[in-house]
């Protein structure tokens, strides 16, 4: 709102209030100058805003504190975050891929994994067993070894995971 008459009538009009309540505050009670100054803070900020000078500001600051732009208070901390944020994703990415090849030879014909008839001795069931009885004999099995329980041993967690992956992937 750039040379606004409306924002610089107001602003008029409030300066006007801003008078008055101090020439009455100085010369009858200093009381009224306390409710002057709330006028003369609003008066201020719309001439700011009325004649431009707060667009300008805000265009400044804002070119001022723009990363892409070069210049700043540190103008080569953006790129420095850049290359630091992808080294750490390109390690992230390189320790993910890492893991899910793990995972893939732990369930692959021939792995370290364990064998058909491990898999089906860990989960305590017969070679026979269906669909149903394997997902119900993991999800005990899981209950009892899981690491989040007072009892549970991680190692075994794995052990009884990669047996149904191996149970699961052989039908």
């Amino acid at each position: 709102m750039y040379r606004s008459r409306l924002l610089l009538g107001i602003a008029a009009v409030f300066a006007g209030i801003t008078v008055s309540l101090s020439i009455l505050g100085l010369w009858y009670n200093l009381f009224l100058v306390v409710f002057a100054i709330p006028f003369a803070i609003t008066t201020a900020i719309l001439w700011y805003h009325a004649t431009g000078r707060l667009q300008k500001k805000v265009e400044r600051e804002a070119a001022y504190h723009d990363p892409n732009r070069g210049f700043g208070p540190n103008p080569g901390g953006f790129r420095e975050q850049s290359r630091r944020r992808t080294r750490q994703q390109t390690r992230g990415r390189a320790r993910w891929e890492a893991r899910e090849g793990e995972r893939r030879r732990a369930t692959v014909n021939g792995s370290p994994g364990p064998s058909p008839a491990e898999a089906y001795r860990i989960l305590g069931l017969d070679a026979g067993a269906d669909d149903d009885a394997i997902k119900e004999a993991y999800r005990e099995k899981v209950k009892t070894v899981h690491p989040d329980r007072a009892d549970g041993n991680e190692e075994a967690f794995k052990r009884v995971n990669r047996a149904y992956e191996r149970v699961r992937n052989d039908r």
